[in-house]
């Protein structure tokens, strides 16, 4: 591994917080403001659909709040005091408002407003007299309304596992406009949420193009929403559909190509260079990139609870699990004192106009990368019973990531990851390896959550006080509380 110091200031910049509508399920644009046949009137063809469409992702952080809660962090005693990076490291309510940056409770509003443009959006599109030429557009407004449903689902539900009912209370999936401020719902089921979810994917899914965007991965282009679904059906465990899915996002191959060049490419810029580069559409590992209102940029290093060397060395150790003496290549910077960080996710400042001193911090958020899509196959061929593909995909993704990278000296095989795992079986060595490559590949992106939740593992933190908390699977906490506001809709909390 690389350790580097920079020393780089983070200015302070005045900002104003992002005002949402209640529930933020009344419209996101000036013309969404509109009367509806006002707004029909302005959005009639199919790259007005288009534009509209841009705005249907939930345009909000979830980093702080899923890193927080996950294994990747440790309590550094000083640090940026944030009331979502110290609650959820507690595993405690954070009390907030839909208004306050990374909150959860502002990443509930932010996807039920990215709803909200969607389904304007498919209702328009039912009502022109052509709708062939909008399949399309309909395409990506039923995978951005899966899409923002199952981001709600997991986070603030009980997990979904398939071997149980999964009974439990869900979301609201909200499938029409909203014509009232404020409506009655129902939060159904995980079970029920899941099948919904599912019937989107699977109607949008033929019908995206990706000549119809500028920019195809600002949206959901074909091979972001084939990455959809293979997450998707990993967490259903339907192995078979997470292979036919992640083939159709990236073809075997060509993975490598696509990969992260950071044993060649990135191994050679500055942070500063890096950030710029991590999250642009022009980086082929990127498939799905979310403008996202975000402080995730300025503070990562400094949060009190965040990456420490120590919690670095234990996720970095998975190194080992590769011959050779291999070491990652991944260049890990500190700015003061125990605030580590690999550079990722920059802030650029959106000014409220042009020469105003005021408005908010953003980070563009890479939300399907081809590095998640080898990882699924890998995972899939592993339940499948292929394990030979899957250890041709783990060494195609190590071939990119051991610094020096020699084929004939670092590779990742049976008898290496029975050394490190001892686990009884090769087919639990390979997921133990994709889960330990992931939590390094992901770390300060908020991916690990996932991982942690699918296969049950107690997360334990322990303060600088020395008292220890431990939140194993099912325990209430490690589910998301509902914005307070959300009752006026009729939605119940969450116990705790």
């Amino acid at each position: 591994m690389i350790i580097r110091n920079d020393m780089t200031t983070i200015k302070k910049i005045k900002t104003i917080v992002l005002i949402l509508p209640l529930l933020a399920l009344a419209g996101c644009e000036d013309f969404l403001s509109k009367e509806p046949d006002s707004t029909r009137a302005i959005i009639n063809t199919p790259k007005q659909v288009s534009q509209l469409l841009t705005t249907a992702y939930p345009q909000a952080g979830y980093i702080v709040f899923s890193e927080g809660m996950s294994d990747n962090v440790a309590d550094k005693g000083v640090g940026e005091d944030d009331k979502t990076n110290r609650a959820s490291f507690f595993f405690e309510v954070v009390e907030a408002t839909v208004d306050e940056q990374d909150s959860p409770d502002q990443y509930w509003a932010e996807c039920y407003r990215a709803i909200s443009v969607a389904n304007e959006a498919l209702d328009i599109i039912s009502k022109v007299a052509d709708p062939d030429k909008y399949n399309a557009q309909k395409g990506e407004a039923l995978l951005a309304r899966a899409y923002a449903h199952f981001m709600l689902v997991n986070y603030y539900c009980q997990f979904f596992d398939p071997q149980q009912s999964n009974n439990s209370p869900g979301v609201p999936y909200v499938t029409v406009p909203e014509d009232v401020v404020i409506k009655q719902y129902e939060r159904g089921t995980v079970a029920g949420v899941y099948q919904m979810i599912e019937k989107d994917l699977l109607e949008g899914l033929p019908l995206i193009s990706d000549g119809s965007y500028t920019v195809p991965k600002y949206h959901f282009n074909i091979a972001a929403a084939n990455a959809f679904a293979s997450r998707f059906y990993l967490v259903k465990r339907d192995y078979q559909k997470v292979l036919q899915y992640a083939n159709a996002a990236i073809p075997a191959n060509s993975l490598a190509e696509n990969l992260r060049p950071w044993n060649t490419t990135y191994s050679s810029l500055s942070p500063e260079e890096l950030f710029r580069l991590y999250s642009r559409a022009n980086q082929n590992a990127n498939l799905l990139l979310i403008e996202t209102s975000s402080t995730y940029g300025r503070y990562v290093a400094n949060y009190r609870y965040g990456l420490t060397y120590p919690k670095w060395q234990e996720i970095s150790d998975s190194e080992r699990i590769i011959t050779g003496n291999a070491g990652w290549t991944y260049p890990l910077y500190y700015r003061g004192e125990n605030n580590y960080f690999i550079p990722k996710l920059t802030e650029y400042f959106v000014r409220e106009s042009v020469n105003a001193e005021i408005g908010l911090p953003y980070v563009m958020l890479p939300a399907f990368t081809v590095e998640e899509v080898l990882f699924n196959k890998v995972e899939a061929n592993a339940y499948l019973g292929n394990s030979a593909a899957s250890l041709a995909d783990l060494n195609t993704y190590v071939s990119k990531r051991v610094d020096n990278y020699d084929a004939s000296e670092h590779k990742v095989t049976a008898a290496s990851m029975q050394s490190y795992f001892r686990k009884n079986n090769v087919r639990d060595n390979i997921v133990e390896t994709v889960l330990a490559f992931k939590r390094v590949e992901f770390v300060q992106e908020g991916m690990r959550w996932f991982d942690i939740q699918r296969y049950k593992r107690t997360v334990t933190h322990e303060a600088r006080n020395g008292s220890v908390i431990s939140v194993p699977a099912g325990d209430n906490r490690r589910v998301l509380q509902i914005p307070q506001t959300a009752a006026l809709s009729g939605i119940a909390q969450n116990p705790r």
